[in-house]
């Protein structure tokens, strides 16, 4: 798992788990609507998988340097 993914926050956490809650905390989103860059690891994709239900996920495609 190489590049990263975009992660939005879409629906609020109001009703659900405490663990729920602090996972979208952790994933680095605070306010609905907002987007954050992180790198695509097992330990994102299990934290979005927990609660994909409020987020959107989407894998961002990297391009290779012209330098290289």
């Amino acid at each position: 798992m190489a590049g990263r993914l975009r992660v939005t926050y879409r629906k609020s956490t109001i009703g659900y788990s405490e663990r729920q809650k602090r996972t979208v905390q952790s994933l680095g989103l605070r306010r609905l609507g907002q987007q954050v860059e992180l790198e695509d690891t097992s330990t994102v994709r299990g934290m979005v998988f927990h609660v994909k239900h409020l987020v959107t996920v989407e894998v961002v495609e990297t391009v290779a340097s012209a330098a290289e």
